[in-house]
């Protein structure tokens, strides 16, 4: 094999986590995984035999049926917020009130695990909200300091740092440039 042939492999490999990583990013990813996590316990442990040294246990009861129908609802639920993140409010409800009914119906919540998981996903999923691009701004406009503006554009009524100039005593209309509209009475109190 040349040389040239693995930086083309870690080019590809360099792509490809950076499309995941925007794929990532465009939903609720972290909800998605959570919540399939969380089925995956809810839909195995009622149809599974634990061994425990030389003594099985078998965890199948009544609700065996409704436990699956529960974890593979969670799972569906975990895939929707991937791959249909515009319904993810209702499937992260969806998903918290399934996780609730799994803790009587399907084993205590697949041992606490799935409850927790589905629980944790569902609420990921309510909270997450789509990245909105930021607008490109362009950079401020500075001219050098050296080159400063010319007068004349001041005078063609460009206000740069305009100021309201200060008012005189005298244009308030008494003789002590303070009127009886102004509210000011020279520092008497009207009280007394």
């Amino acid at each position: 094999m040349s040389p040239e042939s693995t930086g083309q492999n870690k080019h590809n490999l360099t792509v490809y986590r950076r499309g995941f990583r925007t794929w990532r990013g465009n939903r609720p990813f972290w909800a998605g995984l959570f919540t399939m996590l969380g089925g995956a316990p809810i839909a195995y442990f009622p149809y599974a035999d634990l061994q425990l040294g030389n003594m099985t246990l078998a965890m199948s009861t009544t609700a065996g049926a409704g436990s699956l129908i529960i974890g593979v609802l969670l799972i569906t639920l975990g895939l929707t917020m991937w791959f249909h993140s515009i319904v993810r409010v209702f499937a992260g409800v969806a998903a918290i009130l399934l996780a609730l009914i799994s803790i009587p119906v399907a084993n205590i919540g697949g041992f606490v695990i799935g409850f927790l998981l589905s629980l944790i996903g569902g609420a990921l999923s309510i909270s997450w909200a789509p990245g909105e691009p930021q607008p490109e701004e362009e950079a401020p406009h500075t001219a050098p300091l050296d080159k400063r503006q010319p007068e004349s554009e001041y005078a063609e009524g460009a206000l740069h740092g305009a100021t309201v100039p200060p008012q005189q005593p005298g244009d308030h209309g008494t003789a002590s440039g303070y009127g009886t509209a102004s509210g000011y009475d020279g520092g008497t109190h009207r009280a007394g």
